[in-house]
């Protein structure tokens, strides 16, 4: 997708070149049906931003329009000093002629092409000659590793081999911006863990602007230096891992991460929220107000617990989920907040947890983290 003739080894060491002016400044504005999406976006050259949200917030449209599969309705799209999208001037740069590479879910690798022809096809149709862009094709798989697969056909290839000649061939071009459409989810847990730390790695190393979309928040964690969280169209967040872990914004966000999260305003240590109930907090508080907790945390006992827990009521259990070596329980209570809770198995046998069984939340105010809502 990068047209543009260049040097494509680097004369010093037969590397491939690292561009450095990648910096991507997007201002969105679209309407698809009903459907409207509002986003500005800067990702600055050498940061992986990864773009989270549930299904239907607008990401593989935001990945779409900064493609040049859509166009903006009013908005601005700028990647580096170049101009792509402006409406109001009447510039729309087609997606061929745009610095971007892709690397898309299923990789789209042609079958009948080996991994170096692969590689080759970027800096072939833009114009390098044969040789060139094999010798190009061949760096790259050096660098991911896959020198010694050359020669083979995709069909060959492990899962996270064919994602490494994806990402190979999308970087083959020099583009200043990567797009990356949930590149590690037909990859089973043991190959995603690996390839996983090499993606970053790699996204990092190619000097440009990088933008990840995924459902998975440990990609997202691992892979991206900033997280922004689109819902219905908007950003609702936009930090780094830590912050957005530490700090969720919405309901979405807590559960993404893995916390309870609720709404409300404080008083002193007390927060009363807006779904109903009172929290106990350890820090002094004042106006509209978060509270975030981990469902490690969470106590759940049969009978009222004794001890120094200021947040305690009764409730009832109303879904359990297998979350690797724990299970989550879902409590629910009249005039309080929904909790989760994580519990072992074996606490699930010795409580007799089920659907409908009436339980005992318990949780210390030191365990909760409240900032302003």
């Amino acid at each position: 997708m990068n047209p543009t003739p260049g040097p494509l080894l680097s004369p010093a060491a037969g590397r491939p070149e690292v561009t450095a002016d990648g910096d991507l400044a997007a201002y969105l504005r679209l309407t698809r049906g009903t459907f409207r999406l509002e986003v500005d976006l800067q990702v600055p050259a050498g940061q992986v931003v990864a773009l989270l949200g549930p299904n239907g917030a607008g990401k593989t449209t935001v990945l779409h329009t900064l493609a040049g599969l859509l166009r903006l309705r009013s908005g601005r799209i700028m990647l580096g000093s170049r101009v792509l999208d402006d409406p109001a001037a009447a510039t729309h740069v087609a997606p061929a002629r745009r610095e971007v590479g892709m690397v898309f879910q299923d990789y789209l690798l042609f079958p009948h092409l080996t991994v170096l022809d692969n590689v080759a096809f970027g800096p072939r149709a833009r114009g390098a000659r044969r040789r060139v862009a094999r010798d190009e094709a061949s760096a790259w798989l050096d660098r991911v590793g896959l020198r010694e697969q050359a020669g083979s056909l995709p069909a060959r290839l492990s899962g996270g081999q064919r994602q490494r000649v994806a990402l190979a061939r999308a970087l083959a071009t020099h583009p200043r911006l990567v797009l990356l459409d949930e590149p590690l989810a037909a990859l089973d847990a043991a190959t995603r863990l690996g390839v996983r730390s090499d993606l970053a790695r790699h996204l990092r190393e190619f000097g440009g602007s990088a933008l990840l979309v995924t459902h998975d928040p440990i990609d997202a964690m691992v892979v991206a230096d900033r997280i922004v969280v689109l819902e219905d169209g908007r950003v609702v967040q936009d930090g780094t891992p830590a912050e957005v872990a530490r700090a969720p914004r919405t309901e979405y966000v807590a559960r993404l991460v893995g916390l309870n999260l609720h709404r409300g305003r404080g008083s002193g240590e007390t927060v009363t929220l807006d779904a109903g109930g009172v929290l106990h907090v350890a820090d002094q508080v004042e106006g509209a107000a978060l509270v975030a907790f981990p469902p490690t945390s969470v106590t759940l006992h049969r009978r009222r617990p004794e001890g120094s827990a200021r947040n305690v009521w009764a409730g009832q259990v109303t879904g359990l989920e297998q979350h690797a070596h724990t299970v989550r329980v879902q409590v629910a209570a009249p005039r309080h907040p929904p909790v989760l809770a994580d519990v072992t198995p074996a606490a699930v046998a010795e409580l007799d947890l089920a659907a409908g069984a009436a339980v005992w939340v318990s949780f210390k105010a030191t365990d909760t983290h409240v900032y302003p809502g």
